[in-house]
């Protein structure tokens, strides 16, 4: 039987493409957007597509996707939160609106998101599904010029994890956060956000230019990772977290280097501030 994915930020880079990928596999795929009229696809029939409008920052525009959803196909079985942008520039040249802006999309917007798949998924015959989160590698350790965006995706991450603990084994719903390297996205281009005023203090640093520099020449080919996000959300058991792309892949093993060799440093001062006596529960 056809899964009904519902992802979110589809007008460009993984969004566009995973949706041509669920409608490729034989899947249906609720595409939403700001603005659905403009998207395009291939092999789409009133079927197995639907097209929705959706401001992830908008709680009505969240109620009234779903409920398009579920009036067409009857339930969803996989969302994926991908509505997304980056913001890239030293923390002291970003403005008060920039910061709270990014967190109202890739924080906030995400969680309103979840919050109404949730009870979709718990109500729906039978019970189920996945909600798979589009992190970062930046989501697990902090990459200079976007310490936002990564409080963003660092959110997101412990917020996935806490809630995967939440939920009762029963209603079958499960959590993925994918978290990708650099791909060859618009998202170091046209989809970057910058700071309106340069600091003096830190003209060493040109976000801009190190963007656009960097824009083509990442390792990720975006249609790949779509496809190993469509894996990942089919598996009966998918990972609570996995990265997409050798860059990710690389950064993580380092980081999980780094973790270990640092707490062991200091295990003897970490250990030594229990109550006198203290027994931890069995």
């Amino acid at each position: 039987m056809p899964r009904v994915f519902f992802i979110t930020g589809t007008s460009t880079g993984f969004g566009n493409h995973l949706v041509q990928e669920v409608l490729d596999r034989g899947d249906i795929a609720v595409a939403t957007a700001r603005k659905p009229d403009t998207l395009e696809f291939k092999g789409t029939s009133e079927q197995n597509f639907l097209a929705v409008k959706l401001d992830v920052t908008k709680q009505e525009d969240i109620d009234a996707s779903f409920k398009t959803a579920l009036d067409k196909f009857g339930r969803v079985d996989v969302v994926v939160n991908n509505a997304g942008y980056g913001l890239s520039g030293p923390f002291e040249e970003l403005n008060e609106q920039q910061i709270r802006t990014q967190m109202e999309v890739n924080f906030f917007g995400l969680i309103s998101v979840t919050r109404k798949a949730l009870e979709v998924m718990r109500d729906q015959k039978p019970s189920g599904g996945l909600i798979q989160q589009v992190t970062s590698i930046g989501g697990q350790r902090g990459v200079p010029l976007f310490s936002i965006y990564c409080a963003s995706k660092w959110a997101v991450e412990g917020f996935t994890e806490a809630l995967s603990k939440e939920v009762k084994p029963e209603w079958g719903i499960k959590f993925t956060c994918i978290e990708p390297g650099g791909f060859r996205t618009d998202w170091a281009g046209r989809s970057m956000a910058f700071p309106e005023k340069r600091h003096p203090a830190y003209d060493h640093l040109d976000a801009k230019k190190m963007m656009n520099d960097r824009n083509g020449t990442q390792a990720g080919e975006p249609k790949k990772g779509a496809q190993a996000m469509y894996e990942f959300a089919i598996m009966k058991d998918p990972p609570l977290r996995v990265v997409i792309g050798t860059d990710a892949y690389q950064g993580i093993l380092g980081k999980l280097k780094e973790y270990d060799e640092n707490y062991k440093k200091y295990e003897k001062l970490s250990n030594s501030t229990d109550v006198d006596g203290y027994k931890a529960p069995s």
